[in-house]
């Protein structure tokens, strides 16, 4: 099959977002079990920031008030052959109102790294890991 035929790649952000007392922000959705890291799709126009800037908005009420770190780009091999995930460190910014859970997120909150929410999932933990304890940084998420 001619590469003009195969999927193309697709590519998402997720943001580990630290309060100043270096808690995390996770978020919990309605349709999937565990707690991940805010983010989702870049959509078609979108830049990398501004797809961040829409996920932490959606989905914690964040407001970013300076640009956040890439801290790295992982290969999600998981979802598909094809999907890249971009972490951002976000240490500056605001929250607008407490998160009201909703169709898609049922809870978000900031948890201290030694108490993560018991299902905080494998690759959460790998990143938060990664970014916070200078763990060796995998290719893969």
């Amino acid at each position: 099959m001619g590469a003009r035929f195969q999927r193309p790649m697709t590519l998402g952000v997720r943001g580990l977002v630290l309060d100043d007392q270096n808690r995390v922000l996770l978020v919990r959705h309605t349709y999937v079990s565990g707690f991940y890291l805010p983010g989702g799709g870049v959509e078609s126009g979108e830049t990398l920031m501004d797809a961040l800037e829409r996920e932490l908005h959606e989905e914690a009420n964040v407001l970013l008030d300076e640009p956040p770190e890439l801290f790295g780009l992982y290969f999600n091999r998981r979802f598909s052959a094809r999907d890249h995930v971009a972490l951002y460190l976000v240490r500056s910014f605001r929250l607008t109102q407490p998160h009201v859970p909703d169709r898609e997120i049922a809870e978000a909150g900031f948890f201290t790294l030694d108490a993560l929410p018991a299902d905080t999932t494998p690759a959460t933990r790998a990143r938060i890991s990664e970014a916070l304890e200078k763990a060796p940084i995998s290719p893969y998420w």
